[in-house]
């Protein structure tokens, strides 16, 4: 193996620059008028027109276009308009000269908002630059947007704008421009890989020829934490990371006896909660990034095992079979105020926390396969999520917290799905391979 495993890069980095020229909503009021439904179901029309371009950015153009589009609709949120259907030009006009559209031909053909654009060349590369309209009240929701990169980085430029828009209508970000990493054997060997959230863009971001096992992003999107069993045929975390350099094996001071069999970083990126296991008792640990201040938080008789943080980094929900099965706990950080949280089933595991820090989502053993469910961290509310004849697992949510990434053998072998919080839009993300342990990661920007 090579030693430079650790150096392939997560995913190749796009400097976005931004530039706000007037970015308030032209009413002056505050938020703008529109209001998103979203996850009750309701989908807003967005007309979206070609974007003028130079002669050298044609291509580029085309591709935004068509990212754009995809990422809107990967929102759920937007339904796009057929080209077919409009009365103005499928082309957008040069912004800098562009009058105030006519906004009674849009609304005619049932859409709510409409983007236009345009995109340059520069000395760096390409600059796409954006307006959003509320055409039922014909003000400029975003105007004069300008956004930076390399040519081959035009689809992701089109994912960006797209998550401008969803924020600018809903007051979050949208999520097509982040990344899930995730386990996949299509290599011969089960190493981490990374894609965009949508399923484009897969790529190894490790190359072990090892078993390699529950990837989780830094906080900062920077890098990866995982198991590997590269060193010594031992389960041991390596990092891996974005740039020309990756920590590689971390904890190198700790004995050979320790065994760590799942890292998985605290909200604020400092500290690591760690499944290892010394003299055959498998707890949770909690150690800093770097490895230093190595301490116990679980000390039973049981496997203790599956840790998830609060986003607000005050609590951790574990798993463990102190009570004789599997089942959801949640402590405090520091180990204290040990409380149980399902009761419900006789298998309940891997519990993720939901970015708002209302729900829990968690899988549960309903006869021979798993199913997703959602619990609230009192325990009060306990309620199905995805059910199918065949196993869905491993869930982990969106940083909006819209949506869940999961495991499911639904179509004969492991692959990643993606799925609306109510239950919706169900989407496959892979097709090579056994795909497993989605781990969803932060804004990228």
């Amino acid at each position: 193996m090579s030693s430079r495993v650790e150096v392939i890069a997560l995913a190749s980095s796009l400097v976005v620059a931004v530039v706000l020229l007037s970015a308030p909503p032209a009413s002056g009021q505050g938020r703008p008028t529109i209001s998103i439904a979203g996850a009750e179901g309701q989908d807003y029309k967005a007309a979206v027109q070609r974007f003028v371009a130079d002669p050298g950015a044609q291509q580029s153009a085309a591709e935004i276009h068509v990212a754009l589009r995809e990422a809107l609709e990967f929102s759920s949120l937007f339904a796009i308009v057929d080209e077919k259907a409009f009365l103005e030009p499928i082309r957008s006009p040069e912004l800098e000269r562009a009058r105030t559209p006519r906004c009674p031909n849009w609304n005619q053909i049932g859409a709510d908002v409409l983007v236009q654009g345009q995109v340059s060349t520069t000395a760096e590369g390409i600059r796409a630059e954006f307006r959003l309209w509320d055409v039922n009240t014909c003000k400029a929701l975003i105007r004069g947007k300008r956004f930076t990169g390399r040519p081959k980085h035009a689809g992701r430029l089109g994912k960006v704008i797209a998550d401008e828009i969803v924020a600018a209508l809903t007051g979050r970000p949208g999520v097509a421009d982040t990344e899930i990493a995730y386990i996949s054997d299509r290599s011969g060997h089960r190493e981490v890989w990374v894609m965009d959230a949508d399923g484009d863009g897969s790529r190894a971001a490790t190359s072990n020829k090892s078993i390699s096992s529950f990837p989780n992003w830094s906080p900062k999107g920077d890098s990866v934490v995982y198991t590997s069993y590269r060193y010594r045929n031992r389960p041991w975390l390596f990092v891996v990371s974005r740039g020309a350099r990756s920590p590689g094996r971390i904890m190198r001071s700790l004995a050979l006896d320790h065994r760590m069999y799942r890292g998985v970083y605290s909200p604020s990126g400092d500290q690591l909660a760690l499944v290892m296991s010394v003299d055959g008792a498998t707890e949770i640990h909690l150690a800093n990034s770097d490895g230093k201040k190595l301490r116990n938080l679980t000390r039973n008789r049981g496997i203790d095992v599956s840790p998830a943080w609060s986003p607000d980094g005050e609590r951790l929900a574990f798993v463990s079979d102190r009570s004789g099965s599997p089942q959801l706990f949640v402590m405090s950080a520091d180990g204290s105020s040990v409380r149980r949280l399902t009761f419900d089933g006789t298998y309940n595991t891997n519990p993720a926390w939901s970015p708002d820090g209302r729900w829990i989502a968690y899988e549960t053993r309903v006869k021979s396969q798993f199913d997703l469910w959602l619990i609230d961290p009192s325990g009060r509310s306990n309620k199905p999520l995805v059910t199918h004849r065949r196993s869905d697992e491993h869930p982990s949510w969106s940083p909006d917290g819209s949506k869940l990434a999961f495991t499911s053998t639904r179509r004969g072998r492991a692959d990643i799905y993606v799925i609306d919080v109510d239950g919706s839009n169900l989407r496959r993300l892979t097709s090579e391979g056994e795909n497993t342990a989605a781990d969803w990661g932060p804004y990228r920007r």
